[in-house]
């Protein structure tokens, strides 16, 4: 998928905004994939995410969240860790399909269908220039922080 013009699509956001990737070209976007708000891994993926974000901004960076959860989970889960940056709601898995991030995984013996923690980055004309699955959350932020500077 890499070096991919990424298709136009359009979420509904945290802070009453809708996210339209089209409104993004001209900085770098890193879109990150996660499984469900305020658990474990996804809590600390996106505190790591916002301890950074200065960084990201300074380097023109702008980072949304996406998981399946409705708007008011991740209002909540966005006030509760303070992030500066907006969680999109995919509920009927349009990014997810896009992004091909959802995948069947096992759960406590049984095969269910989730996202696959995965991060992307978009650059300034909407190509995709880096992917990363299967991303274990802690330190993930780091790692994308260091692949950005080096754009």
């Amino acid at each position: 998928m890499p070096n991919q013009t990424i298709s136009e699509f359009e979420l509904p956001a945290t802070s009453g905004k809708t996210f339209r990737l089209s409104e993004h070209l001209g900085k770098t976007l890193i879109i990150y994939f996660y499984p469900k708000d305020s658990t474990p891994g996804c809590t600390t993926q996106g505190i790591q995410f916002r301890d950074a974000y200065d960084e990201f901004q300074a380097a023109n960076a702008e980072i949304v969240g996406i998981s399946r959860d409705s708007l008011k989970s991740h209002e909540n889960f966005k006030a509760k860790f303070n992030f500066p940056f907006e969680l999109l709601a995919d509920t009927e898995e349009v990014a997810c399909n896009l992004f091909e991030v959802i995948k069947l995984k096992n759960m406590y013996g049984k095969q269910v269908r989730g996202i696959e923690r995965s991060t992307f980055v978009i650059d300034s004309t909407g190509r995709m220039v880096k992917e990363w699955r299967k991303v274990k959350a802690d330190g993930h932020a780091a790692v994308v922080l260091d692949f950005i500077k080096s754009l």
